[in-house]
């Protein structure tokens, strides 16, 4: 049986202690970080390795590619890609442009990944920047308005699906507000609902349709006071279940994240309780990848039909002629510079 948490690994490839706890616990996907990758090579081999291990030839292999600072895999083993407010600068001077060079990157991006064995890309990020956003979104965010974000976001979305990569909407439902770094604080929004629903959640809303997404460690304030949106049973049913729509598959921000408090164990349990589908930790440690198989429960019901969905709604990819894709996408980014 399948249960519903993703793992991460130490290294190049898995030790015999990681084999036999991915045959023995079964989680439902692997996350590949930097300490994973170095070579195309070398990583088919580790996605290959894990499905093994699991006996499922379809489950998930995700990273974090989304361009920029936030990107796991380099030059020269892929191509170099903007962050994402390049997109965003490019759609202000010419709107066009700006979502034709978000689908490349996004098609281009997911074409480096499948060829390697990686089917789940952790983008688009659809948060809403304001003035005091932490660095830890920064120029990672698309556009400075909601229409801009979700335009963006879809383009990219699209572009991966182009590539056969299945996207996950990312940090539901908004970290643009956060002042802190969710990787070392806790961030609090204190903004009312009425604009969070506007502004906030709006992106949100636009890709609810997306198979995939992934929770903030933020505490809203005007929902809960007291949880953060991985562990509210209110953010998750009314915001993302309820005013968002979202109906897909929802894995929780990394677990291992000083944003939230308390064991791993207990990390874990608080999210299922309050309507998660997923568990996603991410640093390779085996003391805490027991802690969380041990509180993950086995993949059953609505998440089960939900992860399903998700596997189902990755296509084939499109034909693809890469190098006239990247001179077109070059271009693009070229028109972006001069403009700016």
């Amino acid at each position: 049986m399948t249960k519903a948490f993703i793992t991460g690994c130490s290294s190049l490839s898995l030790n015999e202690e990681e084999r036999a706890f991915l045959a023995r616990e079964q989680p439902w996907g692997l996350i590949l970080f930097g300490r994973n990758c170095q070579s195309a090579e070398q990583i088919a081999a580790l996605c290959a390795e894990f499905r093994d291990c699991v006996g499922r030839m379809d489950a998930p292999v995700l990273i974090d590619q989304e361009g920029g600072r936030v990107r796991r895999l380099r030059p020269p083993l892929v191509g170099d890609y903007p962050a994402g407010a390049v997109y965003g600068q490019l759609l202000a001077i010419d709107r066009e442009a700006g979502l034709r060079a978000a689908f490349l990157g996004g098609q281009l991006i997911g074409t480096d990944l499948l060829e390697m064995g990686i089917t789940v890309d952790c983008a688009p990020i659809l948060d809403v920047p304001v003035a005091e956003t932490s660095q830890a979104i920064g120029d990672r965010a698309y556009a400075a308005s909601p229409e801009g974000v979700a335009a963006i976001g879809r383009a990219f979305a699209d572009g991966l699906l182009a590539a056969g990569v299945l996207p996950v909407i990312k940090h539901m439902p908004g970290h643009g507000r956060a002042t802190v770094d969710s990787h070392y604080h806790l961030p609090v929004v204190e903004e009312g609902l009425a604009e969070l629903e506007e502004s906030d959640f709006a992106p949100f809303r636009a890709l609810a349709d997306l198979p995939l997404g992934m929770t903030a460690h933020v505490i809203f304030t005007a929902v809960d006071p007291a949880h953060p949106a991985t562990q509210s049973a209110r953010v998750i049913e009314e915001i993302v279940r309820g005013a968002i729509g979202f109906d897909g598959l929802l894995m929780s921000d990394d677990l291992s994240m000083k944003a939230l408090g308390g064991a791993v164990g207990e990390r874990v349990e608080l999210l299922f309780a309050s309507g998660c589908d997923m568990a996603l930790h991410c640093n390779g440690e085996m003391a805490e990848m027991v802690a969380v198989a041990g509180a993950s429960p086995d993949l059953s019901g609505k998440a089960l039909e939900r992860a399903q969905a998700a596997l189902r709604a990755r296509p084939q990819p499109a034909p693809l002629d890469r190098a006239a894709a990247r001179a077109e996408f070059d271009a693009l980014l070229a028109e972006a510079r001069a403009l700016s």
